[in-house]
C-alpha cells in the first residue's frame, strides 16, 4: 500500500468536494412546495425493487385482527418497503407474506463491508488557523480553499452495513385461497400469514427470539401432509467470497466474508490511489439455517440457478431456525475475533432446538412484551379500525385524521427500538437492522449530525431507557480515535467526533464542507449520556461512563474555542452548519463554513452546562471547572436578527441560499436541546417559532425525518394543532404500507421522531417540571397514556376527557421533588422512592 497511508483509526474519504464561491438563488427564485410522492414514487425511491409477484388468485380477510397493536393487511407485501419487521436487537428479518412465493430479508448487527483507509493531512493545524484567520477577515472562498486541501484529504470512504442474505421459498399450493391475511403484532414481535386452501387452514410465523437469538419460521397446515416447497437462501457472491454447503440433509450453511468495492470521486486526479485500495474486505460470518419436519421428509437437493437449496415434501409442520455470527470485534475493530463462527452458529441451534417451538415462542414473546407493555396509549376512536393498514394510511387526509393509528405510530416506534437496540448489540444504523443487499443507502451507517441520535429520542420517555445503551457503546467505541484525531488533527486535547461513522469508529472530517467541516457530533451524542442520568438517576452510569465524555468534549471545546476579535466573544470554527449553505449579501459569493453558527454554539452552551451539572450531582469539582464556567461566560449566544428569526449563522450578512433546508440545525436549542424554554427565554422561542414558520412556508420538512423534527419543534412551542398537523403530513406523505419512514428512500430516524414528538405532545419535563399535556391538539380531546418517563425519575399515567384531566398518577422512583404543571397551575410536593401519587388532588382538579 503506498506510504502515505496510515493505519490509525483516523478515517477520511473523498464525496464531490463543495464549490466554493457558489452563487445563491434570490429568493423569488427558491423553489416552490414540492408535490407529495406517490405511493408508486416512493416505492421506486425505497431502495429495492419489487421482488414479489404472486401468480395465484386469492381473496382476502377483511376481519381485523382482535390486538390492539397491530398492523394487518389482505395482500401479500410486493416489495421491501412494504413487508414487515421483525428482529431481537442482533438478529432481524423482513417478511413479504407470500402465499405460493415467500421472500424473507435477514440481518446481522456486525455484517459490514470493510474498513476505511486513511491518508495523512500533516498541514491540518495549520489549515485551521489559516481558515480560521481567513473567516474573521470575511474572506470566506479563500478559507474553503484551504480547508479543502489542507483539512479535507483525498481518500475512500467506508464502505455499507449488508444484509445476512434472502431466504426464497416456493410452496405446492393449489386449489381455492380465500380468507387471506398478514399481520405483525407489535405487542409480540410476531409477523403471522394465514390463509385457507379448499376451505383448509394453513399459517406461517416469524419472529426473532431475544432468549435464544434465532430467527424462526413456522409453516403448519390444519390437515396432515400439505407443506410441500423448496426453500433456497441467496447472497450477493461476485467476488465469490462466500460459498453455501450443505452440511446435512436439513442445514445449509452459509459462509464468507463481506466485500465492498469503493471508489473515491476525481480519481483521476489521486493517481496514487490504487485498485486495490478501493477494495475492502470486511466482517467475515458464518450463516446456519436449520430446517425440522413433523411428517414428510427434508432434504437438501441440487438447484440449477440457487446451488444447494432445501426440499420438504409432505410435511405436517415445516420448522426453520437461522441463526449467525462474525469476526467482529466490538473492543477492537481492526483485531477480527478468532472465534470459531460455525461452532457458535451450532451451539446457539443446538440450545434453541432443545426447546418445544411453543416454549420457544412464549419465551421470545415474553421478553419483548416485559419491554413494550410499558406504555400504553389511546388517543380516541377511529372510524377507520375497520381498514387494512395500508387502506388506513392512504384514508388519512387534513380533514380525516386517524387518532388511533397515530397511536400505532407511536407505538411503531416503540417496537423499531426494542426490535434493533438492545442491551450488548450494536447501535442501529440509518435503517436499523433492516435492509437487501450489500449497499445500503447512504451505507446504512451512523449519521451523528442528527439521525442517529434522533433513533435515541423516544428511548427515555418511552420507558425503554437501557435499549439507549448500544448508543452509548458506540460513543465509547468513539473516544479513543476521536481523542487521537483532536490531538493530531485539530491540535486540541479532548474528545470529537465530525458528523458520520460506523462500526469502526472512524470520527474525521471529510466529504462536502457543508456538512464535513462539522465538529460538535461527538458532544451531541454526549448530551444523550447526560439525559439518561437525568431520567433514571444512575449515579455511577454518571460517574463511570457519562462524566469522562462530557468532561472529554467539554475540554475540547476549551481548546478549539476562539476569541471573534470583532466581538471579544468565543465562538467555534471553522464550521458548517449542518447541512446548509449561505450567501454573503451585496457580494454574490457563497459559502459552506463560518465562525460561530448557530448550532456549534449552542451544542458548546448544553456542553458545558451539562458538565457543570454533572459536577454538582457528583459533588465534585475538579481542574477544569473554572475554566468552563469562564468559557460558558464569553460564549457567544445565538442571535436574533433584523426579521425576527434566529441567526442561522452569527453575521446577518450571511444569508440562507436554500430557504426552505429539510435541516433546522440553529433550532438545536428548542429541540432536542433545552437552552431555549418558555420560562427563561421566552424570546428566543418566539424567534425561533418564526425561524421555523418561515422555513416550512419555503417548502422546508420534505423529509421523513425532517417532518418528524418539525412535530417535537412544535411540541416545544406549545402548539398542539401544529404538530398534529406536521404528524398528518407525515402518515400521508412520508410513511410506506408497512409505516416506515419515506425519507426517501427509507431511513428509519424518522419512525423514531414521530414517537418523540407524539410524547413531547402529552408530556414535557426538560423545563424543570411535569407539563401535563403541554400541546394536546383538539383532535386528541380524549384519551390515555400510562408508562410515559420524565426527568428526575417520574412515571406518569393520565386520562382527559374534553382536554382535561380527569386522572393522572405519578410514580417516583428517585424521591425528588416533584414540580408539576397543567395549564396554568403549577404546584411542588416532596416524594418519596417508590411511592405513587394522586395527581388531581395536587393540582385542584
Amino acid at each position: 500500500m503506498n506510504n502515505k497511508y496510515r493505519s490509525i483509526q483516523i478515517a477520511t474519504a473523498v464525496f464531490v468536494l463543495g464549490t466554493v464561491g457558489a452563487m445563491a438563488k434570490p429568493a423569488d427564485q427558491q423553489p416552490a412546495e414540492k408535490k407529495p410522492l406517490s405511493r408508486v414514487e416512493q416505492a421506486k425511491l425505497s431502495g429495492t425493487k419489487p421482488l414479489l409477484e404472486e401468480t395465484v388468485q386469492f381473496t382476502g380477510l377483511r376481519t381485523p385482527p382482535s390486538k390492539k397493536y397491530c398492523l394487518w393487511y389482505d395482500k401479500p407485501s410486493h416489495s421491501w418497503s412494504d413487508a414487515l419487521p421483525v428482529g431481537n436487537g442482533r438478529l432481524a428479518a423482513m417478511v413479504y407474506g407470500g402465499i405460493k412465493s415467500e421472500i424473507l430479508t435477514l440481518g446481522e448487527d456486525t455484517l459490514w463491508g470493510g474498513p476505511p483507509k486513511v491518508i495523512e493531512m500533516p498541514d491540518s493545524i495549520e489549515g485551521i488557523k489559516e481558515a480560521r484567520k481567513l473567516c474573521f477577515e470575511g474572506k470566506i472562498p479563500e478559507a474553503e480553499k484551504v480547508l479543502l486541501s489542507k483539512i479535507f484529504p483525498p481518500g475512500i470512504i467506508s464502505s455499507s452495513y449488508q444484509f445476512l442474505g434472502q431466504i426464497n421459498m416456493e410452496l405446492d399450493i393449489n386449489g381455492e385461497i380465500t380468507d387471506y391475511q398478514r399481520d405483525m403484532d407489535m405487542s409480540t414481535a410476531v409477523a403471522s400469514v394465514s390463509y385457507n386452501v379448499d376451505g383448509v387452514p394453513f399459517s406461517r410465523e416469524v419472529f426473532v427470539s431475544p432468549v435464544d437469538d434465532v430467527i424462526v419460521i413456522r409453516l403448519t397446515a390444519e390437515k396432515p401432509g400439505l407443506i410441500t416447497g423448496k426453500m433456497a437462501i441467496l447472497r450477493d457472491n461476485k467476488r465469490k467470497l462466500e460459498q453455501l454447503d450443505a452440511v446435512s440433509s436439513s442445514r445449509l450453511v452459509m459462509s464468507g466474508q463481506c466485500y465492498q468495492a469503493v471508489r473515491p470521486r476525481n480519481k483521476q486526479i489521486f493517481d496514487y490511489i490504487t485498485e486495490s485500495d478501493c477494495e475492502t474486505l470486511g466482517t467475515k460470518y458464518a450463516a446456519h439455517y436449520q430446517v425440522v419436519s413433523k411428517g414428510g421428509t427434508v432434504a437438501t437437493v441440487e438447484d440449477h440457478r440457487l446451488g444447494h437449496a432445501f426440499q420438504f415434501k409432505g410435511c405436517d409442520e415445516v420448522l426453520i431456525y437461522v441463526t449467525a455470527a462474525t469476526d467482529y470485534n466490538k473492543k477492537d475493530p481492526y483485531a477480527p475475533l478468532s472465534t470459531d463462527l460455525n461452532a457458535k452458529c451450532e451451539a446457539i441451534l443446538k440450545q434453541a432446538m432443545t426447546k418445544k417451538f411453543q416454549t420457544l415462542e412464549n419465551d421470545s414473546v415474553a421478553a419483548h412484551r416485559e419491554a413494550f407493555a410499558r406504555v400504553d396509549l389511546s388517543l380516541g376512536k377511529s372510524d377507520k379500525a375497520h381498514l387494512p393498514t395500508d387502506e388506513r394510511i392512504r384514508a388519512v387526509t387534513d380533514e380525516t385524521p386517524d387518532t388511533q393509528l397515530e397511536a400505532l405510530l407511536y407505538q411503531y416506534a416503540r417496537y423499531l427500538l426494542i426490535c434493533s437496540s438492545r442491551p450488548g448489540t450494536q447501535t442501529m444504523g440509518l435503517q436499523g437492522l433492516w435492509s437487501t443487499g450489500t449497499k445500503a443507502p447512504w451505507n446504512g451507517d451512523y449519521h451523528i449530525n442528527i439521525n442517529q441520535q434522533m433513533n435515541y429520542w423516544p428511548a427515555e420517555t418511552g420507558n425503554l431507557s437501557e435499549y439507549h445503551e448500544p448508543f452509548f457503546d458506540m460513543i465509547d467505541g468513539l473516544r479513543p480515535v476521536g481523542k487521537k484525531f483532536a490531538r493530531e488533527a485539530l491540535g486540541c486535547r479532548g474528545f470529537m467526533a465530525a458528523h458520520t461513522t460506523d462500526l469502526y469508529y472512524y470520527v474525521s472530517n471529510f466529504g462536502k464542507l457543508k456538512y464535513g467541516m462539522w465538529v460538535v457530533g461527538g458532544a451531541w451524542c454526549s448530551a444523550h449520556m447526560m439525559e439518561h442520568y437525568r431520567y433514571t438517576g444512575d449515579t455511577g452510569f454518571l460517574q463511570e461512563r457519562a462524566f469522562p465524555v462530557i468532561k472529554e468534549c467539554a475540554l475540547f471545546f476549551l481548546d478549539w474555542l476562539v476569541e471573534d476579535p470583532a466581538t471579544g466573544k468565543l465562538v467555534s470554527g471553522p464550521t458548517c452548519s449542518p447541512e446548509n449553505k449561505f450567501s454573503i449579501e451585496g457580494t454574490g459569493v457563497g459559502g459552506q463554513v463560518s465562525m460561530g453558527p448557530a448550532m456549534d454554539q449552542e451544542i458548546i452552551w448544553e456542553t458545558f452546562t451539562n458538565y457543570l451539572e454533572a459536577l454538582d450531582e457528583l459533588g465534585i469539582q475538579d481542574e477544569l471547572a473554572d475554566d468552563v464556567r469562564k468559557a460558558l461566560a464569553k460564549l457567544d449566544p445565538p442571535k436574533i436578527g433584523k426579521n425576527g428569526r434566529i441567526l442561522e449563522w452569527s453575521k446577518e450578512a450571511f444569508l440562507e441560499m436554500e430557504l426552505g433546508h429539510r435541516h433546522v440545525s440553529h433550532l438545536y436549542a428548542v429541540y432536542p436541546g433545552f437552552q431555549f424554554s418558555w420560562n427563561k427565554t421566552p424570546e428566543l422561542m418566539e424567534a425561533a417559532k418564526k425561524s421555523l414558520e418561515f422555513r416550512l412556508a419555503n417548502a422546508g420538512g420534505q423529509t421523513g425525518w425532517s417532518r418528524a423534527w418539525t412535530i417535537n419543534f412544535w411540541a416545544r412551542f406549545l402548539d398542539g394543532n401544529k404538530a398534529h398537523d406536521n404528524l398528518v403530513v407525515a402518515l400521508k406523505n412520508n410513511s410506506y404500507d408497512n409505516l416506515f419512514n419515506v425519507n426517501p428512500p427509507f431511513i428509519i430516524d424518522g419512525n423514531f421522531g414521530y414517537g418523540s414528538g407524539i410524547a413531547e405532545m402529552l408530556l414535557q419535563s426538560h423545563a424543570g417540571e411535569l407539563h401535563l399535556l403541554p400541546a394536546l391538539p383538539s383532535v386528541w380531546a380524549e384519551g390515555s397514556v400510562s408508562g410515559l418517563c420524565a426527568r428526575d425519575g417520574f412515571e406518569v399515567d393520565m386520562k382527559w376527557k374534553s382536554g382535561k384531566i380527569i386522572a393522572a398518577k405519578v410514580r417516583s422512583k428517585l424521591g425528588k421533588d416533584c414540580t408539576v404543571r397543567f395549564g396554568n397551575t403549577v404546584k411542588t410536593f416532596k416524594t418519596k422512592p417508590g411511592q405513587e401519587y394522586d395527581l388531581k388532588p395536587v393540582l385542584g382538579l
